[in-house]
């Protein structure tokens, strides 16, 4: 029996699907499984993974659900011992298996090891780098406040934990990694591998453009996890949304801009002021964003694409893209 199940959910990714799996077969540590969960693609991924003969790949096929059901459905075959997710356009570096899973031999109080993250385009050059937080042992007041492993590509977890929480929640249209930390935390301990060892693909098709639905996820399951635990402080859950609302109004002004994601920046824009108590320190931030708007609201596109160039550099290091399912912490509170 494998000691690792990899559970990677496909759907139409024949542009980075051999990528992807070739940095689970190119890990350092080979006792694992991997299981591509077939989303109901309708191009030629199916046709690029029968090209890989490894028997360590099972392929499974389903109709089209989501990628919450689909990695529901891997955890429902896997046999390893511990569990780790990989979506079909992101990358792992080799060493990402072998050093998570010291790291929770050495630690078995905790079950969940997670690793830094930096950023690439669609060609697979660097981009920016994640936010690179340290943190062990109880981190769920921290993950209340942002969803430092940014993404469902990066930890490494101990399958009886994911077992007893009964997998990702299918009724949440977004956020359902941060969502899944979340309730690990709550009842286990993290360890932080301080390397990055998860490139996060930038896809201008990001599943979680619906920036509404991602508002409404997070904010659901905020609240759940503040009802959690009662003890959390309660100016944290300001903080939570401040996060949250910079984070989305930034995602909003991204490319491809256009007059309806201007119209949700400005609505976030507003949420991010009333729930940050630090406002008047931050005004300047605030401006630069809301000026923003304006612009993409009453100039011609065309101009869009003079403007923007500069801007979007100076946004990048503000704040990283989204996990593709839905919200992803990798922004601070600070301006």
């Amino acid at each position: 029996m494998q000691n690792i199940s990899v559970i990677i959910p496909a759907y139409n990714s024949e542009k980075t699907i051999k990528t992807t799996i070739e940095s689970v077969l190119n890990q350092t540590f080979a006792d694992f499984e991997l299981i591509i969960v077939n989303d109901g693609s309708q191009d030629s991924t199916l046709d690029i993974i029968a090209k890989f003969q490894d028997s360590r790949i099972k392929v499974l096929s389903f109709n089209n659900s989501g990628g919450n059901v689909s990695r529901n459905r891997g955890l429902n075959y896997a046999v390893g011992e511990f569990i780790s997710f990989l979506d079909a356009d992101d990358i792992w570096t080799a060493d990402k298996l072998e050093i998570q899973l010291k790291a929770l031999q050495e630690n078995p109080q905790a079950a969940v090891a997670y690793s830094w993250t930096d950023y690439i385009n669609e060609n697979g050059a660097f981009v920016v780098s994640g936010r690179h937080v340290n943190l062990n042992g109880d981190v769920y007041e921290e993950l209340l406040l942002t969803n430092f492993l940014e993404n469902g590509s990066n930890p490494l977890i101990r399958r009886e934990a994911l077992i007893e929480l009964g997998g990702f929640d299918k009724s949440l249209s977004a956020a359902q990694d941060w969502d899944m930390w979340l309730r690990l935390a709550y009842k286990f301990d993290f360890v932080c591998i301080p390397s990055v060892q998860i490139l996060y693909r930038i896809s201008a098709n990001s599943v979680s453009s619906n920036l509404l639905r991602q508002e409404k996820a997070c904010l659901q399951l905020l609240e759940r996890a503040y009802q959690a635990r009662p003890s959390t402080l309660k100016n944290n859950w300001n903080i939570s949304l401040t996060n949250l609302y910079k984070y989305l109004t930034c995602k909003a002004l991204q490319k491809p801009l256009n007059r309806q994601k201007s119209l949700a920046a400005a609505k976030f824009l507003w949420n991010y002021v009333l729930n940050d108590s630090s406002r008047l320190q931050r005004i300047a931030f605030s401006l630069k964003l809301l000026f923003k708007i304006i612009i993409i609201l009453i100039l011609p596109t065309s101009l869009h694409r003079i403007i923007n160039p500069v801007k979007d550099r100076s946004q990048k290091a503000e704040n990283q893209p989204e996990n593709r399912n839905g919200y992803s912490g990798a922004f601070t509170v600070s301006s």
